[in-house]
C-alpha cells in the first residue's frame, strides 16, 4: 500500500514538474511577445518589460485563494522560475 503511494506520489511529482517546465516555455514566449512590441507600460498598468505586476498579484491571490498561505508561497516560486527566462 505505501510502496503504490509513494509511486503514485513520484508520478505525480514528475507531470507537475513536466507542467511548471511547461509554464516556464509559455511564460517565456509572453515575454518575449510583451519585448517585442515596447513591452514597458507605465503605472497604473503595473507592466514592466518581462513583469507584468498586476497580473502577478492576480496569481498570488489565485493561489493564496486555493492553498491559503502555502499557496501564495508555490505562486512566488512559480512566478521566480518562470521570470526572465529570455
Amino acid at each position: 500500500m505505501i510502496t503504490d503511494a509513494r509511486q503514485r506520489i513520484d508520478d505525480l511529482d514528475g507531470r507537475i514538474i513536466g507542467l511548471v517546465q511547461e509554464r516556464m516555455a509559455v511564460s517565456a514566449v509572453i515575454q518575449r511577445e510583451r519585448l517585442s512590441s515596447g513591452g514597458v507600460g507605465a503605472p497604473p498598468s503595473g507592466s514592466w518589460g518581462r513583469v507584468n505586476l498586476s497580473r502577478e498579484m492576480e496569481i498570488l491571490a489565485h493561489y493564496r485563494d486555493q492553498l491559503g498561505k502555502p499557496g501564495t508561497a508555490l505562486a512566488m516560486t512559480l512566478l521566480e522560475l518562470s521570470r526572465g527566462q529570455i
